[in-house]
């Protein structure tokens, strides 16, 4: 009998199915050792040598793997094909205690027979470049924390802080960002339309040049030009009376290629545009995908390839299932000759195949009713960018008039689609609804005037980061990599350095607190140019070019020298906790909000003598539509929003005086055409709705 051990129980039921028999597959259910919770775990005196020791609980797991190994005949270790899985077969290899000839290590980008056969056919030794690369960022990030996190402690009045390597950059970031937005001053400018009229249609045309007197060239007219109302009038005054006439008239083919195949980062930063999700539920979701489900029809599936991937390259028979798929249910002429290649970051390991269906046959259609409704919205998302990823260009034809008035010329153009090719499958781009069919015009037509429109605008501060801007800039600027980036969020949420409203980030005052104390004292670890070269050394470490202790050894003595002349600079801060008008019904003081992990509460101020505490409830402006109470927000236990009325639970019962719920925030106003309350709806483009099942109001 043949071991192989893989780390989740997921991927273990899915192996069953490819390896019969003669295979018995355990997991490891993760990591089987690490570094000590307890203490910082790191030799300095014997050149950062770390000491590993089994995590608290895996004690049975190990067991039972130690006696399946001791029994089998070969020991495969079949950890995820990334650094973190080489270091977990690594810990693995040295805690079995078999002997080395009969240990292997296999990798497979996706589960399926093929993959999984091959892998244990091309079995090999662990690969100790890729462990190393492992160790010096899980020690540089120890090292880091568990020397400034001490700090942090000392001198704020809050339990649970630290300040991680990659961490303490982001939060930078946003900070950076808030105080932008703060300083910001917008600046006014105007812009010129005219609605036209040729023959019965009116169509509406910019103002985008003037033909500068003596010169034949023209003076393009952008934001800013138009600094003011007067200047926009003394514009108007000049063309205002002058005939109308169409100059010119032309038109141009345009294409449009599909974009790549997913990475990591890139099925983040879409997965939080389309659906709203979080960069660590959609990495959830994903190594679900990855992993297996049990399909009806076909078992427990890998529906998709390794989702921690930085490359958007795909293998020979990945194209040909795709192209075989296209020519079946599309035709020809949607059908590609040859691969289509993308071109990778410059950045990129290419360690990977881009994330991808390990099946193109099983259509999101057909895997629907196996799924979940997340799990389906994100296999359809990776399925359909894969597929259009091959298929043609998307052709337009765009139609643009030239329309004069003196020396004053706009333009209005007409765009329409001529041959759909890859949006056939795949088109999340956001359509223009300023787009206007065009009435046919001739060269020398002149136009009635209907109205002129002087619109004015102000300049907008630079936008909040949200999960997908904030996953690109990281990636942009070569901060962590992107099977991090999910723990760098979720780790600042937890610590309340940010907090996520209406989808964007703010920093907290505890965030904005210790962001200031790292820069003041550690400014290399907040530098972003310092932070992308240690990457960079990173990867060296993986391609056997630099020693991974030599990272710690250059790092680490001027990081001391920072560290102690920290301890005496930084001095205590006591940030007050926020006082509420609900008083607490033990003792009567005013309970204050405190926050945990799970977010925020209310807590007796009296503690330890006082331990009463409560959940935090938010109240909106909005009365309760059934009784005109208080509508508090709340979470549902999956994190989702919902609202009630304030009488909603008494005494314990989940259903009290007052019935009201919902899952949209209530407006304040009945429905004309049923009475029943409006609700606000959508996120991207906000409606008022009827909260009624069977009416069908809305309105912008």
């Amino acid at each position: 009998m043949n071991l192989v051990i893989v780390e989740s129980p997921a991927k273990a039921k899915t192996l069953k199915k490819f390896l019969g028999k003669t295979y018995k597959i355990e997991s490891s259910v993760g990591h089987i050792r690490d570094l000590p919770k307890s203490k910082l775990g790191i030799d300095f005196e014997n050149d950062y040598e770390p000491h590993y020791i089994t995590i608290r609980g895996k004690g049975e797991i190990l067991l039972r793997l130690k006696k399946e190994a001791k029994s089998a005949k070969k020991v495969y270790l079949a950890t995820d094909p990334d650094r973190e899985g080489e270091a977990i077969s690594w810990h693995l290899q040295n805690v079995l205690g078999v002997e080395g000839s009969k240990i292997f290590r296999i990798t497979f980008n996706q589960i399926t027979k093929d993959a999984v056969k091959n892998a244990i056919k091309e079995a090999r030794a662990i690969d100790m470049k890729l462990v190393d690369a492992q160790q010096a960022r899980r020690v540089l990030d120890r090292v880091v924390g568990y020397k400034i996190s001490p700090l942090l402690w000392k001198k704020i009045n809050r339990k649970g802080l630290s300040a991680g390597r990659v961490q303490s950059v982001a939060l930078r970031l946003i900070c950076a960002r808030e105080e932008a937005i703060e300083l910001f001053v917008p600046e006014e400018y105007w812009s010129i339309d005219v609605d036209l009229k040729a023959k019965s249609k009116i169509f509406n045309a910019k103002l985008f040049s003037v033909t500068e007197k003596g010169k034949e060239k023209e003076k393009k007219i952008t934001d800013k030009f138009i600094k003011t109302e007067a200047q926009a009038k003394e514009i108007v005054k000049h063309f205002k009376g002058l005939p109308f006439v169409v100059a010119d008239i032309g038109e141009t083919t345009k294409k449009r290629k599909p974009q790549a195949p997913f990475t990591t980062s890139t099925l983040q930063q879409e997965a939080s545009k389309v659906f709203g999700f979080a960069t660590h539920k959609t990495m959830s979701l994903a190594q679900q995908l990855y992993e297996g489900i049990d399909i009806e029809g076909h078992g427990s599936v890998g529906l998709v390839s390794y989702i921690r991937t930085d490359s958007t390259r795909i293998a020979p028979e990945a194209f040909e299932g795709a192209k075989s798929y296209i020519s079946k249910n599309f035709g020809e002429k949607y059908t590609p000759a040859t691969m289509r290649v993308y071109k990778n970051r410059s950045s990129s390991q290419d360690a990977h195949e881009a994330i991808r269906p390990s099946y193109t046959e099983i259509s999101p259609e057909e895997a629907k009713d196996s799924l979940s409704n997340d799990l389906y919205k994100l296999y359809r998302l990776i399925w359909q960018r894969f597929v259009a990823s091959q298929m043609p260009d998307a052709v337009y034809l765009t139609t643009t008039v030239k329309v004069a008035a003196g020396d004053y010329n706009f333009r209005a153009n007409d765009t329409k689609l001529t041959f759909d090719g890859y949006t056939k499958v795949y088109d999340t781009e956001e359509k223009d609804t300023n787009v206007q069919k065009l009435p046919k015009m001739e060269v020398g037509q002149g136009l009635d005037l209907k109205k002129i429109n002087e619109n004015q605008h102000f300049t907008q501060p630079p936008p909040r980061f949200n999960d997908a801007t904030l996953v690109k800039t990281l990636e942009e600027l070569g901060i962590g990599r992107p099977s991090t980036y999910s723990s760098i969020i979720t780790t600042l949420t937890a610590r309340n350095y940010i907090t996520k409203d209406n989808k964007v980030f703010y920093p907290t005052e505890l965030g904005g607190i210790v962001d200031d104390i790292v820069r003041s004292n550690f400014e290399q670890i907040v530098d972003v140019d310092f932070t992308a070269k240690m990457e960079n050394e990173l990867d060296k470490v993986e391609e056997g070019s630099v020693f991974w202790k030599e990272i710690l050894r250059q790092f680490y003595p001027d990081f001391e020298k920072q560290i102690q002349k920290a301890e005496d600079s930084v001095k205590e801060i006591v940030i007050e906790d926020e006082k509420t008008d609900v008083i607490c019904e033990k003792c009567g003081r005013n309970l204050v909000i405190k926050f945990s992990r799970y977010g925020k509460f209310l807590a007796c101020p009296g503690f330890p003598e006082c331990r009463n505490a409560k959940p935090f409830l938010q109240e909106i402006e909005t009365p309760c539509p059934k009784c005109n109470s208080k509508v508090y927000i709340r979470k549902s236990r999956k994190g989702r929003t919902f609202f009630t009325c304030e009488n909603y639970e008494v005494d314990g019962e989940s259903h009290g005086v007052c019935k009201f719920i919902s899952w949209n925030k209530p407006v304040g106003r009945s429905c004309p055409k049923c009475q029943s309350f409006l609700v606000e709806k959508g996120t991207k483009k906000p409606v008022i709705a009827c909260s009624g099942e069977n009416c069908d109001y809305r309105e912008k």
